[in-house]
């Protein structure tokens, strides 16, 4: 086939996101917008207790309650309780999997026990605590080290409460330690917090008894994969079921998911012949989804005296809560490979720890296990040169990553939980470094380090990171010619905030060579495609993108067949270009006149097992009042090399909201629990997420001096990077800003109450 080149740019363009004007006009449609007729509303009852054995549940004064119509316990499911599906299933952790509703133990507070059933939301909250629940209380495991001795396990199946570990290996660390004339060690730490879409998880379900098939309204980025899953869990043929994705109030890894609702709200909906419908508020969200981060490391570095790096190796300890959750192992493997980042190490051993506790079960939050990675490998690199009395800034240039060493291998990992040997695929680390020191103006602000100016101590940090993104191994795309002569898009990759309605419309349009409002995209849905895979991993760009590029090839092939025949010419003598056909002569006909005799339609799928990995630095200028311990972020930069950008506003937009979110991350969000297993936060009041005017000051400059060989569009993932580099670079500063004080910040979250006390204690 023969096309000529494409007379569109959108990609690359600004384009403003198509999706802001019904958002802004308040016509955006989310969960709990959506009404069925006769439906009832759910309520789940929770475990107030962190760990206990179930005595007895009566639920007779709540089924009284004018209103109510039901309450699931394990009781009314089947005598073999659903345990929710691994995403990569692995047989080592196959113990550890939670069931849909508590049997016979509760092991986390929040952990639902019962599912009400009323004719508003308020009846079935009212009801909850009419249910009488009897528990007899076990000793809770609320840290790694109580869960590593196994003197309580929470399963009884099992010998131990590591529910996996895995090793990252490359070279050989214990030669390189052995000849290294410099060795440290240092114990590093990370809370335990989450994401806090704006927008609460819900479902509403619905099932069709004429036709056996059951509707679930509320999807987000995974709605093929809980197709799957709810479908197996039912009984049903997976054609049986239908997750519909409406507007979502933001995903960030967490929202998603397959959960325990999930399964409650739908098979209510299948026994009752109802539609149902749950709505999770902000005490539920904090209970209920999936935690991230709460990992320490211990580990070790050792270099030459001019700062090369022979090899790194230690040990972390990730906190998975009670139950490892569908992707629960993607932060602990995440965390063990990729600890070195972008810097070119041979010799390198770490393992990564699994370990089960009694608190709500974790998953992923945007960037799993490289924000915490990157903390400690920044972290480590910054004592290391203080030691060495080496530059920080020479001494990560002389280990950075350069082209010449691409495609760069990454540690391999056992096991590989379904996960492929990787490699760094191109570009030069070095220049993203060097034009982030130039636009933070390194070499200006050097001598206020360390500096105290109006009673307010001054410290710069650089650091680099490296973003993963595109995991296959496919997405797939649907392109349909309407009878107006517009083009429908149907992409697998799912919306969660981040622009997809957009960008795909960019690439479509340019591959079509039609302009930008004749594309109507429709994402995720599993009505639309016969497969599809979903937005996680930083692939949504990079997979549907290119799926998209795939179904236009054979889209375009068929409408100069169709052209072809109603030219009368074979179709090697037509040409596309801007939605028209032509032949040698100068006859044409355009799309529009197709159109009007064959609605054309291609299905295509886009294979790809090799990922992307966008590469950047971030520079960060701090105060710090020594007095109160506030720390303030007076200049923040981000450079990142990202193959090649889309649309420049919304990549813009992703990274300094990840920053934004890393910045939480560091001084203020945590997840606490007291020593008998019990949450100590529960809204908003004291959990303290970052409001849009607590830092002004951002600076985001993305690349594209190296696409991707890996895929046609030549795009990276981009949507987590600018998280990941947040922790590393301003304990740094922070440390910078002290050291005259010897302050050394090993663990977040820095609160100003946290950095006061480390400034007392060097006092004494």
């Amino acid at each position: 086939m023969k096309v000529t080149p494409a007379v569109n740019t959108f990609v690359g363009r600004p384009v403003e996101r198509v999706e802001d004007l019904r958002y802004l006009r308040g016509k955006g449609q989310y969960l709990d917008d959506l009404q069925k007729e006769g439906q009832w509303c759910g309520a789940v009852l929770r475990s107030s207790v962190a760990h206990g054995r179930l005595v007895n549940i009566d639920t007779k004064a709540a089924l009284d309650i004018p209103g109510v119509h039901a309450v699931i316990t394990a009781a009314d499911l089947p005598s073999v309780i659903p345990t929710i599906p691994f995403r990569r299933p692995n047989p080592t952790i196959a113990p550890y999997a939670q069931p849909v509703i508590a049997v016979d133990k509760v092991r986390y507070v929040g952990e639902p026990i019962a599912f009400v059933l009323a004719d508003s939301a308020e009846i079935a909250e009212d009801a909850l605590q009419f249910i009488s629940v009897e528990i007899d209380t076990l000793d809770p495991i609320v840290d790694w080290r109580a869960s590593e001795n196994g003197a309580t396990l929470l399963f009884d199946s099992t010998q131990t409460n590591i529910a996996s570990v895995f090793e990252a290996r490359s070279g050989d660390a214990a030669e390189a330690f052995r000849a290294a004339p410099y060795v440290r060690r240092e114990r590093f730490s990370v809370q335990r917090h989450t994401a806090m879409p704006m927008e609460t998880r819900g479902l509403l379900a619905e099932w069709d008894e004429a036709t056996s098939h059951l509707t679930v309204w509320g999807a987000a980025k995974l709605p093929f994969f809980n197709r799957r899953a709810m479908a197996g869990m039912m009984g049903l043929q997976e054609t049986a079921v239908d997750y519909l994705e409406l507007d979502v109030g933001g995903g960030f890894g967490a929202r998603g998911e397959f959960y325990p609702e999930d399964f409650l709200v739908a098979f209510s909906a299948k026994h009752f012949k109802r539609p149902v419908k749950w709505v999770e508020d902000r005490r539920e969200h904090f209970l209920a989804i999936a935690h991230a981060r709460e990992m320490e490391a211990e580990l070790e570095i050792a270099c030459d005296l001019d700062g090369s790096i022979l090899g790194m190796r230690g040990t972390i300890n990730v906190d998975i809560g009670a139950y490892v959750r569908p992707n629960g192992m993607t932060p602990v493997r995440n965390v063990t490979q990729f600890i070195a980042g972008p810097y070119r190490i041979a010799n390198l051993a770490f393992d990564g720890r699994a370990l089960v506790s009694n608190k709500t079960p974790a998953g992923t939050y945007r960037g799993p296990g490289r924000f915490e990675g990157c903390f400690f490998c920044e972290r480590m690199i910054d004592l290391a040169a203080k030691d060495l009395n080496l530059d920080g800034v020479d001494m990560r240039r002389r280990n950075l990553l350069t082209q010449a060493d691409m495609p760069y291998a990454l540690a391999t990992v056992s096991p590989n939980d379904g996960f492929a040997e990787t490699a760094c695929d191109s570009g030069d680390y070095r220049t993203t470094f060097d034009q982030c020191l130039n636009e933070f103006g390194w070499q200006e602000k050097s001598p206020l380090n360390g500096q105290c100016i109006d009673g307010l101590y001054h410290g710069i940090a650089i650091g680099n990171f490296i973003e993963g993104g595109a995991a296959g191994p496919r997405e797939s795309a649907k392109i349909e010619l309407e009878r107006d002569g517009s083009v429908s898009v149907y992409v697998g990759s799912s919306g969660v905030g981040q622009g997809v309605e957009t960008i795909m419309s960019q690439i479509a349009a340019d591959a079509l060579e039609i302009s930008l409002d004749r594309i109507r995209l429709f994402h995720g849905s599993t009505s639309n495609l016969k497969e599809g895979f979903g937005s996680y991993g930083s692939r949504g760009t990079v997979m549907g993108g290119s799926a998209v590029l795939v179904a236009a090839k054979e889209f375009l092939a068929a409408f100069q067949d169709a052209a072809a025949e109603r030219l009368r010419v074979p179709s090697d003598q037509v040409t596309v270009e801007g939605g028209v056909a032509r032949t040698r002569d100068g006859r044409s006909v355009p799309l529009i006149e197709i159109a009007a005799l064959e609605l054309i339609s291609r299905e295509a799928t886009y294979h790809g097992s090799k990922q992307t990995y966008t590469f950047g630095a971030a520079a960060v200028h701090v105060s710090v009042d020594p007095k109160t311990g506030r720390v303030n972020i007076l200049d923040y930069v981000t450079v990142d090399d990202v193959g090649r950008v889309i649309n420049p506003l919304t990549l813009h937009g992703q990274v300094v909201g990840a920053a934004v979110q890393g910045f939480g991350g560091v001084f203020s969000e945590h997840l606490q629990y007291d020593s008998s297993g019990q949450l100590l936060v529960g809204s908003l009041a004291d959990y303290m997420i970052p409001i849009s005017t607590d830092y002004p000051h951002i600076r985001a400059i993305s690349l594209e001096q190296y696409p991707s060989p890996n895929n046609p569009l030549g795009a990276k993932g981009a949507g987590e990077g600018g998280i990941i580099p947040v922790g590393g670079v301003v304990v740094n500063a922070i440390a910078s800003a002290l050291r005259s004080f010897g302050v050394e910040p090993r663990s977040l979250p820095l609160t100003p109450p946290h950095i006061w006390q480390l400034i007392q204690e060097t006092k004494s």
